[in-house]
C-alpha cells in the first residue's frame, strides 16, 4: 500500500485538483475527498436539458475521453505481489431486475458517463451502476470525473446514461451530484488511486411533443424548442398577405441577386432632380463617380454624359497629418494609384496643412433587384421532464470487492473507441465490449505515469473503455458480479504499437473507505 506523505518542511508542491490546506507536520493524507457536481435540483435539471435538447444532440456529439496519448502507451514493469492492507471483503449481494438483453454477457448496469472538460469539449467514459444504500451510485475512473489534463477541478455537466446507444437513453439520464475519490488522486493526481464513486440524482426522462403550428406572437414568447418553415410565394400572394397581417406578419420579402449595369443618361434629367439622381437614384437609376487618373480626367469634357468630368468629387479635400501619412504609405504600396497628396506650406516653407485630391468621371448606372417572397409558418415543441426513478431500481447494481487475491479471473466491460497507437481502429465506441482473463499475479508499474501499484489483464480495448468495471465472480447468467477495479490505463507489452494490456488500481481497504463514504449518501429527485 503506497502512501503519500507531506514532509515537515511542507515542500511538496500540491499541483493537483484541490491543492489546499497542506499540513505542516508529517502525516498521512486523509483517505476521502468529496466534491460537488450539481449542487441542487435546479442546476441538475439544466445539465440534463443540456445533454437532451434537440433529440440528445450533445450526447451524440461527445467523443471518447482522450487522457492518454500514444507516448503513454508503453510497456509495463512488474513488481512484487500486492500486500493487502486489511482482510478481503465483499459488499452487497448482487441483484438486478430481470430484463431482455440481446447479448447475454452484457450487464444492464453499464453505460457511459458524459461530461464537459475545461476546454469546453464534450467527452465520455465507461462506467457502471454499483450497489449503495440509496441505489444512486456510479463507479468509474477518477480521470473521468476530475479534469487532470488541465489540472483543474471536477468535470462540468457530468451525467451517467446506462445502456446508452447512439443517442438513446433507455433508462433515463442521471446527473451527478457528488464525486468521491481518494485524497491522493484529488490533490496529487496519483493514478494509483484512479477511481471515483459518484452519487447521482434520480434519473429523468425528457420527451418532446409533436410540433404544433402557432401564431408568430406565441412562437416569439415560447422558451422551449421551436422552428420556422418557409414556403415561397408570388409577389401577389405576398402583397395580399402583408395587407392582411401587416409588415411584421408571416409574409416576408428581401432583395436577392442585384445587378448593376451602365445606362445612358436619362432623358428627364434636369437641374431640379439631378441631386436626387446623385444621392439615391430615381427608378433604380443613379449617377455615380468612377475614379480615374488626373491625365484622363483632364481629357474628359464637361457635362452630364457618361465619361464626363465629375467636378464636385474631384476637388482638393483638407485632411489631417495622420490621414496624410497613412495615405502616403498606401500609395507607396500601390493601393491608391490615382490619388494626389500635398503638403501646404506658408511663405517660409513651414508645413501648415495637408490635402488629397482624387479624380472622377460620371457614370449612369441602373440597379435591378430581384425580390424573393415567402410565407413563414411557426412551430413550437413542448418538452416534458419526468422522474425516471432511482438508478438501482432501474438497472440494478454491481457489488463491491476489495483486497481480493490477484491472478483471479475477471470480466472487464467498456466502450472502446479510439485507435491503437499504430493508427489501426478496431472499435467504434458504439457498443460495449468485454475482456475475460486472469489479473496479473504481480503488481505492475508505469513510471512515466507515476503508477506503482496497478493490476493488469491482457485486453486489446482502447480508450473509451476507461472507467469501465472489472467484475470479480461475474455471472454470465445473472450478468452481475463485484466491482474489483476500473480501467485506468492502456499498455503495449509486445512493442508492436498495439494495445494488448489494460490496468486498474488495486482496490484495497482505502478504496473500500472511499466507496463506503459514497454508498451512504442520499441524492434525491430532480423533478417531482
Amino acid at each position: 500500500m503506497k502512501r503519500i506523505l507531506i514532509p515537515a518542511s511542507g515542500a511538496v508542491l500540491a499541483t493537483g485538483l484541490l491543492a489546499a490546506g497542506l499540513a505542516t507536520s508529517a502525516q498521512a493524507a486523509p483517505d476521502v475527498a468529496a466534491d460537488a457536481l450539481a449542487k441542487n435540483a435546479a442546476a441538475a435539471q439544466e445539465i440534463a436539458k443540456f445533454w437532451s435538447e434537440n433529440n440528445n444532440a450533445a450526447l451524440k456529439a461527445a467523443t471518447a475521453s482522450n487522457v492518454w496519448d500514444n507516448s503513454d502507451v508503453t510497456k509495463l514493469k512488474s513488481s512484487g505481489g500486492y500486500s493487502a492492507d486489511s482482510k478481503p471483503g465483499l459488499i452487497g449481494t448482487p441483484v438486478t431486475k430481470s430484463s431482455k438483453v440481446h447479448n447475454v454477457n452484457l450487464p444492464k448496469t453499464i453505460g457511459k458517463v458524459f461530461f464537459v472538460n475545461n476546454k469546453g469539449e464534450k467527452k465520455w467514459c465507461s462506467a457502471t451502476a454499483i450497489q449503495s444504500k440509496y441505489k444512486n451510485l456510479v463507479s468509474t475512473a477518477g480521470h473521468c470525473v476530475y479534469d487532470v489534463a488541465d489540472n483543474t477541478d471536477v468535470m462540468s455537466k457530468w451525467v451517467f446514461v446506462p445502456g446508452y446507444y447512439q443517442g438513446k437513453a433507455p433508462y433515463g439520464i442521471y446527473v451527478g451530484k457528488q464525486a468521491f475519490t481518494h485524497y491522493d488522486f484529488d490533490v496529487y493526481e496519483d493514478f494509483d488511486r484512479d477511481y471515483a464513486f459518484v452519487t447521482v440524482y434520480n434519473g429523468i426522462n425528457i420527451s418532446s411533443s409533436t410540433p404544433k403550428e402557432v401564431t408568430k406572437s406565441v412562437f416569439t414568447a415560447h422558451t422551449g424548442p421551436k422552428f420556422v418553415k418557409a414556403k415561397e410565394v408570388t409577389e401577389a400572394e405576398y402583397l395580399a398577405g402583408v395587407e392582411k397581417y401587416g409588415v411584421n406578419g408571416p409574409f416576408q420579402a428581401k432583395p436577392v441577386d442585384p445587378t448593376v449595369e451602365t445606362v445612358a443618361k436619362p432623358a428627364d434629367v434636369t437641374s431640379k432632380n439631378l441631386e436626387e439622381y446623385i444621392s439615391k437614384g430615381i427608378n433604380g437609376v443613379q449617377l455615380v463617380g468612377v475614379e480615374t487618373s488626373a491625365s484622363e480626367y483632364e481629357k474628359a469634357p464637361k457635362g452630364l454624359e457618361n465619361g464626363y468630368k465629375f467636378e464636385r468629387l474631384s476637388v482638393p479635400v483638407p485632411i489631417s497629418q495622420n490621414e496624410y501619412d497613412k495615405l502616403v504609405a498606401d500609395k507607396a504600396d500601390g493601393k491608391l494609384p490615382y490619388i494626389q497628396l500635398r503638403q501646404l506650406k506658408d511663405d517660409k516653407g513651414n508645413v501648415i496643412g495637408w490635402e488629397k485630391q482624387q479624380f472622377f468621371v460620371k457614370r449612369w448606372t441602373k440597379t435591378t433587384v430581384k425580390m424573393k417572397y415567402w410565407q413563414e409558418s411557426y412551430f413550437t415543441v413542448d418538452v416534458a421532464v419526468k422522474d425516471a426513478g432511482r438508478l438501482g431500481d432501474n438497472v440494478g447494481g454491481q457489488g463491491f470487492a476489495w483486497n481480493q487475491p490477484t491472478g483471479k479471473y475477471i470480466r472487464v466491460f467498456g466502450y472502446p473507441a479510439l485507435a491503437h497507437p499504430d493508427g489501426n481502429k478496431n472499435f467504434t465506441g458504439v457498443t460495449p465490449k468485454w475482456c475475460y482473463g486472469k489479473t496479473s499475479a504481480k503488481v505492475v508499474q508505469a513510471p512515466a505515469k507515476k503508477i506503482e501499484e496497478h493490476v493488469s489483464i491482457r485486453c486489446s480495448m482502447t480508450e473509451g473503455a476507461d472507467g469501465g468495471p472489472w467484475l470479480y465472480n461475474y455471472s454470465n447468467a445473472k450478468r452481475i458480479g463485484y466491482v474489483n477495479g476500473v480501467t485506468s490505463t492502456f499498455a503495449d507489452q509486445d512493442g508492436n504499437n498495439r494495445i494488448d494490456t489494460i490496468t486498474s488500481p488495486y482496490f484495497d481497504g482505502e478504496t473500500a473507505t472511499v466507496y463506503r463514504s459514497a454508498a451512504n449518501v442520499w441524492s434525491g429527485k430532480i423533478v417531482g
